[in-house]
């Protein structure tokens, strides 16, 4: 009688063996046949770092725009911000109008440069300051502004397609140079001055603001 029970507890054991080795070779199957996309328990510290990482990206990005736009912002009135724009890209023009056709790597990198400066630049005068300037009855010179950044685009356009270490290269930048002096010019001793001296000290300080505010999300 014993050795009957002995043996069936024998066989009980061995069976529950046998059960938890198919146990454990399906435990390991499945976690090799996981899913890339399945969140495991060592997921949570990954995670972590992904949004850390992003949030830092997220806090550089804002932190380039407000030293992006403090360049220019600080100078004061949105006149005052823009005059210096204007004399950052003039500076710009002169550094690539100083090259040589060997410099091709520093002539597109100074264009890129350009581009920004100029894309950014115009966006402010567009969204804020012609807009005002129709509505204190200035159309005509608003228009004309607004016009004659088209043709800046165009130059812009045609360096992009052109090869760095072209003859004609430097010949483009010089007149697109000359354009954009005589808009300067037009700007800073017409225009501006003419409209400033018709807004009171509130609507001064919002233009500003605004100018800063485009200034800064495209930065």
């Amino acid at each position: 009688m014993a050795t009957r029970t002995q043996n069936r507890s024998s066989k009980r054991s061995s069976t529950n063996d046998r059960s938890r080795s198919s146990s454990d070779r399906n435990d390991r199957s499945n976690g090799n046949k996981r899913s890339a996309f399945s969140w495991g328990g060592e997921a949570g510290p990954l995670i972590a770092a992904g949004l850390a990482g992003a949030a830092l990206g997220l806090a550089a990005n804002y932190g380039r725009k407000f030293v992006t736009q403090a360049v220019s912002g600080i100078s004061g009135d949105w006149d005052q911000v823009l005059a210096s724009e204007h004399d950052m890209t003039l500076a710009v023009f002169d550094k690539m109008l100083a090259t040589d056709p060997s410099q091709t790597w520093k002539r597109s990198m100074l264009l890129m440069q350009l581009t920004h400066m100029l894309g950014k630049h115009a966006h402010e005068e567009e969204m804020v300051v012609y807009p005002a300037l129709r509505e204190a009855d200035q159309m005509v010179e608003a228009d004309e502004l607004n016009g004659e950044h088209g043709y800046m685009k165009t130059f812009l356009f045609e360096l992009s397609q052109m090869d760095a270490d072209a003859s004609d290269w430097l010949e483009t930048v010089r007149n697109f140079r000359d354009l954009v002096a005589e808009h300067v010019r037009m700007e800073e001793d017409q225009v501006f001055p003419a409209f400033k001296r018709s807004l009171d000290e509130e609507q001064n300080a919002k233009i500003t603001a605004l100018v800063n505010k485009e200034g800064f999300w495209s930065a």
